[in-house]
């Protein structure tokens, strides 16, 4: 039977890892608002970010659980997901009276899809929390945490997607930030988007097996959908702020894209 503390402590850092991705709303405490050819590099920026983590995080990391023919059909549902999501939300007649009605049905589609793609890392958290408390753990495989010895993999799976959720935090910001959204509320929601990581942790952390043969479909559908999502929602809007820019904003977005992708790529082989 698994013991109630171990449960608890998986919990909790699958909770830290959401909490990190409020730190990407940060840097906007002291930015007021963007020039449009800023808002093309942010949006740029975004784009490098999700497909970044995407290709060098989700499909990496799938591969290395599992066959690939388990995460084409993952690929395949995270695309399903945002085209019906799109579909579902054609006729929202709902919105509050900060945004007007596209606008929020563009934020709920954002937070959708990136609340989405947060389980697996979840998931991957709790994988690696397998050997927790268990007597046949070697010692030179566990570090001390608060009187609990830890799987040396969990402490690096923690601090890796909490890293790795930082930028993430930031790509959900920057449309939040064009949306009108107050700083605290850019903060809230970048965390709102991770929370299903620590369910999904406990989830993991109790049927490993399990988690371990879907974990590939898992990483796969997240990365669908985020790469589909870039390339429906995120360049279109570059563009469309980019409309009155020399060259229509075409080499904003491509440098923030770039830069995206460099500032992503290093995390991927930490």
């Amino acid at each position: 039977m698994v013991a109630v503390e171990n449960v608890a402590f998986v919990f909790v850092a699958g909770l830290l890892t959401a909490l990190a991705t409020g730190l990407g709303a940060i840097p906007f405490f002291l930015v007021d608002e963007f020039s449009d050819r800023w808002n093309v590099l942010l949006w740029g920026l975004a784009s490098g970010i999700m497909v970044a983590a995407s290709l060098f995080g989700l499909v990496r990391e799938g591969l290395a659980y599992g066959s690939p023919l388990l995460m084409v059909p993952g690929l395949v549902a995270g695309v399903v997901l945002v085209v019906v999501a799109h579909r579902a939300l054609e006729d929202f007649d709902h919105s509050p009276k900060e945004f007007e009605r596209a606008d929020f049905k563009k934020l709920l589609l954002i937070l959708g899809i990136l609340t989405v793609h947060s389980f697996p890392e979840g998931v991957a958290v709790g994988v690696s929390f397998a050997e927790l408390g268990l007597a046949s753990t070697t010692p030179d495989s566990v570090v001390g945490i608060a009187g609990v010895s830890v799987p040396l993999l969990a402490v690096f799976m923690t601090v890796a997607i909490s890293i790795h959720n930082v930028p993430e935090g930031t790509a959900i910001a920057i449309p939040l930030r064009s949306l009108g959204v107050s700083e605290w509320k850019m903060v809230w929601w970048a965390v709102f988007s991770s929370l299903p990581q620590p369910l999904g942790a406990v989830i993991a952390y109790y049927f490993v097996t399990l988690a371990k043969a879907f974990l590939p479909f898992g990483f796969g559908f997240a990365a669908g959908a985020m790469v589909f999502l870039v390339l429906t929602e995120f360049v279109p809007e570059a563009l469309e702020y980019g409309n009155d820019l020399p060259g229509g904003g075409k080499r904003e977005l491509t440098a923030g894209v770039a830069v995206g992708v460099l500032a992503m790529v290093p995390l991927a082989f930490v």
